[in-house]
Order: structure tokens, then sequence, then C-alpha cells
């Protein structure tokens, strides 16, 4: 958090980089909702994968890779360079042993086999703790925004009324940024209970 200066009836000092931090924990969970596999592909299930060629350090396969869902079960890898074609097949198989990639020399084709009953109650549990942890985080921008307030109150930078007005601004806007955490949460368990 950066350094803020709290000026006494100035309640967009306060209110701008405290959205701006609670912004922080809602764009991980959101990136966090895209690696979460519902009924359908979708790229982010494996563009982050590893992949060791040449024989350099790995890398993301989004990095080396043109990456296309081509229906709700296939996805397909092009790589720019086809003589690495057999590492990403290599490197997809230890990510997930649920994927079975097929080359066809030129591309990589991922076929993802229909999600179970357990396995979607599994991800709506996973679901459950990365909305859990977006909660804790979102609470802890709170938490130290409320401990910047209640210092300035007891160093006499700003008055008691004022530092009402600032805790109670700070409860509306976390509730409001938990309240969208959970409707993102509630919309990706709706699809993953989707068949």
């Amino acid at each position: 958090m950066k350094k803020i200066v709290l000026v006494e009836n100035d309640v967009k000092s306060f209110e701008t980089p405290m959205k701006a931090e609670m912004e922080g924990p809602l764009k991980h969970f959101d990136g966090e909702l895209a690696k979460i596999r519902t009924g359908r592909a979708h790229t982010s299930l494996i563009e982050d994968v590893q992949v060791a060629v040449y024989g350099q350090e790995p890398m993301p396969l989004k990095n080396m890779a043109a990456l296309t869902a081509i229906d709700s079960r296939t996805i397909t890898i092009q790589p720019w360079d086809v003589a690495i074609v057999p590492d990403i097949e290599k490197a997809l198989k230890i990510a997930d042993p649920s994927f079975n990639p097929t080359n066809d020399g030129a591309f990589v084709r991922i076929q993802l086999p229909e999600i179970s009953t357990a396995r979607r109650d599994d991800l709506v549990k996973v679901l459950g703790k990365k909305l859990e942890e977006c909660r804790i985080s979102v609470r802890n921008v709170r938490k130290d925004f409320n401990n910047l307030i209640r210092d300035a109150k007891k160093d006499k930078e700003i008055s008691e009324n004022f530092f009402t007005r600032l805790s109670d601004l700070l409860q509306k806007i976390t509730d409001t940024y938990i309240e969208q955490a959970e409707q993102k949460a509630a919309k990706k368990e709706k699809d993953i209970k989707t068949v």
C-alpha cells in the first residue's frame, strides 16, 4: 500500500487508493476463475503449462504457440516452430494426465473428457476456496485502511466525525467488492454444474 495522506473532509484522497487496492484481489480472482474448468474447453486451461524447449528454461505454452478452443471439448495448439510439437505433447501429459494430446505433425489437439459429477463437485469446492481467498484479501485491504484512519484519528490528523465517515465508507466499499466476487463465483458455479 502506498503512503496516503489524509486531509480532513477530502474523501476522494482516501476512496481512490482504497478502490485501487481492492481491485487487486478481484483481478486475481478473475484469473483463478479462468483456470477452473467448466464443461467447455478454454485456452486458459493450458496457456500457463511450462514447456522446456531447445535446452532453455521452461516457458509458458502461450509464448510459443497459438491456442484455440475450436469447440466445447477440443483445444488446438499450433506451435510457431513445428519442431517443438513433441516437447509440447510431453509437457501437456505431465501437466494433467487427463489430457490426451494427439499430434498430426503441425498441430497438437486435446480432446477434453466429459467431467464426472464427482469432479464437478470437487471443482465447486475449489471455487469455494478461491472465493474465500478473495474475501480474505479484500478484508486485509480493509484492515490496512482501517489501521490508517485509526492512526490518523489517534494522532489527531482527522476528527472523530471524519473518522466515522471514512469507516462507514470503507465498510460499504468492502461489502461491494465482496459481493462482486460472490456474484462471479455464483456464475462460475452455474457453469461448472451445467452438463
